[in-house]
């Protein structure tokens, strides 16, 4: 998403709808070193067996076949360090070296929350998780572990274009044909049904819009290191109010010209070799290497939409923020003063979070949600 940042440099002209195109996409990988002697082996052995893991549960889970890798109890981070037990000294969980953070332990999920919890004496026990650009439902297989085994309901929505969803990135022309997945999901609920939303990045522009769409079904509004726009702005334009200041946003994309030089670009790709730096500066190597295969291009035309909110709809849902204390992507000062344009109900923070925090920081994220969800309704005056 730090991406949009790059167009106040390369000016871009008004968006019209992009006629069909050939479809274009890229895939490449990172490659790994390896040690020598036995122990190398072992250690790199191990250390493959983590990823094949964590890639073949993120896998199952988005395809609905979680019957097939058995009950997903704990996230993946929990689990692989429980199977390495007795087989050496621990892998390291983060690209940072810097030491863990003693704000985030290593627990359990059921230490996290109070024991009597009771997700169904809650206004609503369904949460929506909305990924962000570039991203899919697989970002969240940590963050849906963890709510599920709290006793939430959970779903993960494949934006159009995004994740397993297959179609062409280059020839979505509007933020509602990107959108479509999650309010035709909204448009299916029963009339007393109520959800928490939560969006990523671009995502936050996208649940702003179903919030519009559908404000009588969204008890509350998550917006994750996001896009929190308001009437009349596009989340193109709110990102040119931040200039990156190390030039790794500009560095990391690549636009995509489906339709021809002289034309409007159609999608955005971020350079697979500086994923980490922007995006998971501290998130666990196994995690990045899932991104790197399953990242999809960003489409344009939607970035560039302003978006119409009302107070008699948007305004009339409650909305929340979490803030990412170490995002190169959506730096905390742009963060920062999006809470203070449109201010929500309340700011929440993930102290040494980047911008991915379902990968960085999956327990506080957890913890934070949960928080969010038990907050009881206002009280009409």
């Amino acid at each position: 998403m730090g991406s949009l940042v790059s167009c106040m440099s390369d000016p871009c002209p008004s968006a019209s709808p992009p006629p069909q195109a050939k479809r274009r996409s890229s895939t490449s990988s990172r490659g790994r070193g390896g040690g020598g002697g036995g122990g190398g082996r072992d250690s790199a052995k191990a250390t493959m067996a983590i990823d094949e893991e964590a890639l073949a549960t993120a896998a199952a889970l988005v395809l609905g076949q979680r019957g097939a890798v058995g009950a997903f109890e704990r996230s993946a981070s929990v689990r692989c360090a429980a199977k390495r037990q007795g087989q050496g000294p621990p892998l390291p969980r983060s690209s940072s070296t810097r030491p863990r953070s003693l704000a985030e332990p290593e627990l359990q999920p059921q230490h996290l929350l109070a024991k009597d919890l009771n997700t169904k004496d809650l206004e609503t026990n369904i949460i929506v998780l909305v990924h962000g650009g570039g991203f899919g439902a697989w970002c969240w297989y940590k963050t849906i572990s963890l709510l599920e085994d709290s006793g939430f309901k959970v779903n993960a929505i494949d934006l159009t274009g995004s994740g397993i969803h297959s179609y062409d990135t280059n020839k979505i022309s509007s933020l509602s044909e990107y959108s479509e997945p999650l309010t035709s999901y909204l448009k299916g609920l029963g009339d007393a049904q109520k959800v928490i939303l939560v969006g990523h990045d671009f995502g936050g522009a996208c649940i702003s819009y179903a919030m519009e769409m559908f404000p009588s079904k969204v008890a509350k509004a998550v917006f994750l290191c996001a896009a929190m726009l308001t009437n009349g702005h596009s989340a193109l334009g709110m990102f040119q109010q931040q200039m990156d200041t190390n030039g790794t946003l500009q560095k990391a994309q690549e636009f995509i010209y489906s339709n021809g030089k002289d034309r409007p670009p159609t999608a955005i790709n971020i350079d697979k070799a500086l994923l980490r730096d922007l995006l998971f500066n501290q998130s666990p190597s196994k995690d990045v290497s899932l991104a790197s295969v399953s990242m999809r291009p960003i489409p344009f035309a939607p970035l560039l939409e302003k978006l119409v909110l009302t107070a008699e709809n948007y305004g009339s849902v409650r909305r929340f923020y979490v803030e990412t204390t170490e995002d190169n992507a959506i730096p905390l000062p742009l963060q920062q003063s999006m809470c203070g344009t449109n201010p929500p109900e309340k700011v929440l923070r993930l102290k040494g979070a980047d911008h991915a925090p379902f990968f960085s920081k999956p327990q506080a994220l957890h913890k934070t949600l949960v928080e969010i969800a038990t907050m009881p309704p206002v009280q009409a005056s």
